[in-house]
């Protein structure tokens, strides 16, 4: 593929605004996840929760689409100065020929169930002021960034679970390798929610401590929430030495089973060495595999098979979901993020909260932050249903 550079980003999660804040925490090993105490959960659990999502100002213009993963997007678009990048980008390319593609998995579900909460003691009926459309409904999202970011190009919402906002650097490129837009914003929003929170305590795969990738003893996820965002632009000149490529996307669809990966991470292996082809390298080029590594039994042990059938056991590797929690939706572009960082200042963040690494997973797994030479990272990202996405990440220059 033609590789594309991140001209900027923008992330929000449990462990504060802006980029600094995620790669202050990783480098001090301080975790975002507390108790669960969101609305009216009275579930043992800990969650990556976002604070101060409710003070959020959100544009009086644009009322109808106020829900708690819109006010995350719009918590987003305000870090890292990124809506003054997407202007200046405007500015390069005009705003018909920047793509947005963004992906969710819950979007507003949050506005329905409260909502549902107020509806009419005799009817039924919901709240006149209830937006399905510009709330729950998956493109609202991208209705509501559309808008605050004046952007009028190719414009989609992928919802394909935890691999939704890596899926989405596949569709930018996939759209500007065809001509149709000559840059993308990528990303999306995640938010907490009660059906996702009682969806995964019911299916058993809540955590009652913060989570522990690849622990000897781990025993489920802890749910996160947050907002990223990309500015990728075709190559041109680049003179920054901390400049980021995406060089190479990788997916697959196994199907194995709607909440099971496959036992032997077949899906996760095509879509890793798909990534690898797409960026013409092989596995001895990564220096560090940025892992899904949800801490559940099942996942961890079929990503561990196939990043040791693919790489080994020497390539070092690991999850950072014991900082943010599993954000589910937002966790590819969070993932892709944490991967730029690691080029960026040569480093390799070990895995929070893991205590003893499964003896029978033989991958390359952190426990201790270190620092390396950091060329190229893989960042993976598999949901459920066997939707599965790797990228690529390198040094620009």
């Amino acid at each position: 593929m033609q590789p594309l550079i991140l001209t900027h980003v923008s992330l929000v999660n449990s462990l504060g605004e802006g980029v600094d804040a995620t790669l202050t925490a990783l480098r001090e090993r301080r975790s975002g996840l507390l108790p669960c105490s969101f609305r009216l959960s009275e579930m043992e659990t800990w969650v990556g929760q976002v604070s101060g999502v409710e003070s959020v100002r959100f544009p009086p213009n644009l009322a109808d689409y106020d829900c708690r993963n819109n006010r995350l997007a719009l918590l987003g678009i305000e870090q890292d100065g990124f809506f003054s990048a997407v202007k200046s980008a405007i500015a390069r390319h005009g705003r018909n020929r920047i793509g947005l593609f963004l992906g969710t998995s819950t979007s507003g579900l949050d506005a329905t169930e409260l909502a549902y909460r107020h509806r009419d003691p005799e009817s039924g009926a919901l709240p006149l002021s209830y937006s399905y459309r510009k709330t729950q409904n998956t493109f609202s999202l991208a209705a509501f960034v559309k808008e605050v970011l004046d952007l009028d190009g190719p414009t989609a919402v992928v919802s394909s679970a935890c691999a939704s906002t890596a899926k989405v650097f596949a569709e930018a490129s996939r759209m500007i390798s065809a001509g149709l837009c000559d840059a993308a914003v990528v990303g999306g929003a995640d938010s907490l929610c009660m059906t996702t929170l009682y969806g995964f305590n019911s299916l058993g795969l809540l955590s009652r401590e913060p989570c522990r990738p690849f622990d000897a003893e781990r025993d489920g996820i802890s749910i996160g929430e947050g907002a990223g965002f990309a500015l990728l632009e075709k190559d041109t000149s680049i003179s920054d030495p901390k400049a980021v490529k995406l060089f190479g996307v990788g997916e697959s669809s196994d199907a194995y089973h709607m909440s099971t990966p496959h036992p032997e991470g077949m899906g996760a292996y095509l879509a890793m060495q798909r990534a690898l082809e797409s960026a013409g390298l092989k596995a001895s080029d990564m220096d560090y595999l940025h892992l899904h590594g949800t801490a559940s039994k099942a996942n961890d042990a079929s990503e561990d098979k196939a990043v040791t059938a693919l790489f080994g056991s020497k390539t070092p590797c690991s999850s950072t979901k014991g900082w943010t929690g599993h954000g589910l939706g937002v966790s590819g572009i969070t993932n892709a993020i944490v991967a730029m960082l690691c080029i960026q200042h040569h480093f390799l963040p070990g895995s929070l909260q893991t205590r003893s690494v499964d003896p029978l997973l033989k991958s390359g797994y952190l426990i201790e932050n270190g620092t390396a030479c950091v060329d190229y990272v893989m960042s993976n990202s598999f949901g459920f249903g066997g939707s599965n996405c790797s990228l690529v990440f390198g040094r620009a220059t």
